[in-house]
């Protein structure tokens, strides 16, 4: 725990057994939540974070160069611009230290429960309300917010033999400090953002093999640090500072027409993307295995300016093969080729379209959210699901982007939920939502996902359920539209509002 941290823990004291909202989850979906409620009056509520500190994605991942891929001023909260970021790409070191700033600042301390996850939620029909269960007893709460992020459950692949791996081994989100890598010869399995990030890296003290299953897109990172002279000009001029965040975000939304299949935006990014393999790596035949085959977009774009020369190098040794079997110290890849190996470090991924606490919440009539979404993932407004009234979730269904900034749309959903909060006291007390408002906003989602390289570039990506082949994860819009459609949710979409009985200890 760090020391920001140890600050926030709440005296056990302190755990109520009843109140307005339950958050669930510590990370920036969580935090944005809270500040959203605090602004809008709204103190009665308490955080569920299952770790001893807060932070989420940016506390859990500490790998060799993990950094931020949207620009540092656009992937912070609005109403917490930070000045200071070392530059144009935030660390993660830094992402986590900037949350911890924005609870202090908002005085959320005692509103944290750490080492308290949520081991159960479910709606009691008789009393309209929530009842969270943790290690530590039950919380029960008029609402309940899951900010549980998407990128949390790392997803370990099933190889045959991978169990019996005699070296150090671990996934890049739980980055085994302990292990002495140094020298040792390190198969990393995987090629997403978190491999292209911890790989050259890794490569400056150890003798790296990685295994790519699927090459990726990607494009100059082009990062630079801000000097004393840029943090200080921000920090005395917080108009500047909000014109450069305005900037970045119009930057940001134009970047949606390339990874959505806009044919001459498209083509132009994949033609940067060519340019900067090629300017990278000569050798032709490392470029060839090493281009994707699939459209520009239909993975997630990754931004790099030192994978390709590490790979070029020969600091990486790339196999351009999936990883088959683990045999004791040997690790064969799918084309055949073994590799004597160390620690293995598995770059896998998380889950994703079958997110880990929809096992967990049940609603109306005892239904789970892994029931309601058992062909996927399913809601209205990205944020609310019919037959679990008063439940909003951030950062879930639709809610991720693939151009620009997630904390934008988790920032929408805190203000939409705020609004919800808002009609749920005028009305009486509980929220339902309509299921045809449901349906209907999934169809939108369809719709305006058919014709995208999301679903048609010929890849498999994160962003689309296996079961249904729907688009369940990225938002198939800008964030203006995202604005736009919020804005137009006018209340239609909550159904048989009826009066709620007042939780214990909630005045």
């Amino acid at each position: 725990m760090t020391e920001m941290a140890e600050r926030f823990v709440s005296p056990t004291a302190r755990s109520a057994t009843g109140v307005d909202v339950v958050i669930v989850g510590a990370g920036f979906a969580g935090i944005a939540m809270a500040v959203a409620l605090q602004r809008a009056g709204r103190d009665h509520f308490t955080i569920l974070e299952r770790a001893s500190a807060l932070g989420g994605t940016w506390r859990d991942n500490t790998y060799p160069g993990v950094a931020c891929d949207v620009p540092a001023h656009l992937y912070g909260l609005a109403s917490h611009p930070n000045p200071y970021w070392s530059g144009l790409y935030a660390r993660g070191d830094e992402i986590w230290r900037y949350l911890e700033g924005v609870a202090e600042r908002e005085g959320l301390g005692d509103r944290i429960r750490f080492n308290t996850p949520m081991t159960g939620a479910r709606w009691d029909d008789d009393e309209d309300l929530w009842r969270v269960e943790t290690p530590t007893g039950a919380v029960t709460a008029n609402t309940l917010v899951l900010a549980c992020g998407r990128l949390t459950e790392p997803r370990i692949p099933d190889i045959p033999g991978l169990e019996t791996f005699p070296g150090p081994m671990f996934h890049s989100s739980r980055w085994d400090h302990s292990a002495d890598l140094a020298g040792r010869r390190v198969a990393v399995v995987g090629s997403g953002a978190s491999a292209v990030q911890l790989s050259p890296e890794l490569a400056k003290i150890a003798d790296v093999t990685l295994f790519q299953r699927t090459p990726a897109w990607i494009v100059p990172r082009g990062a630079h640090p801000y000097t004393d002279a840029d943090r200080d000009r921000l920090a005395t001029h917080p108009e500047e500072l909000a014109r450069l965040r305005a900037e970045l975000y119009a930057e940001g939304e134009a970047r949606f027409a390339s990874r959505s299949g806009d044919a001459e935006a498209s083509a132009t990014a994949k033609a940067t993307a060519l340019a900067h393999l090629q300017t990278q790596v000569p050798d032709p035949a490392l470029r060839a295995v090493l281009t994707p085959d699939y459209a520009f977009g239909c993975k997630r774009v990754l931004l790099s300016d030192d994978f390709y020369p590490a790979v070029s190098s020969g600091a990486i040794r790339l196999v351009p093969s999936a990883l088959a079997a683990v045999e004791g110290t040997t690790v064969v890849a799918s084309d055949g080729s073994r590799h004597e190996t160390d620690a293995l470090v598995l770059a896998t991924g998380f889950a994703t379209t079958r997110q880990p606490y929809a096992d967990l919440v049940h609603g109306e009539g005892g239904e789970s959210l892994a029931v309601h979404w058992f062909e996927g993932m399913t809601s209205f407004g990205s944020t609310i699901v019919s037959g679990f009234p008063n439940l909003f979730i951030l950062d879930g269904p639709n809610a991720a982007l693939g151009h620009s900034s997630s904390i934008l749309m988790i920032e929408e959903q805190a203000a939409y939920t705020v609004r919800g909060l808002v009609e749920r006291d005028r009305a009486g007390g509980v929220l339902r939502v309509d299921p045809g408002a449901e349906a209907a906003y999934t169809d939108e989602i369809a719709d305006a996902a058919a014709s995208t390289p999301w679903l048609t570039g010929g890849c498999r990506n994160w962003y689309v359920d296996e079961r249904s082949g729907r688009l369940t994860l990225l938002w198939p819009g800008t964030v203006d539209a995202f604005r736009a459609r919020l804005a137009r949710a006018d209340g239609s979409e909550f159904v048989h509002v009826r009066a709620a009985r007042a939780v214990k200890g909630v005045t």
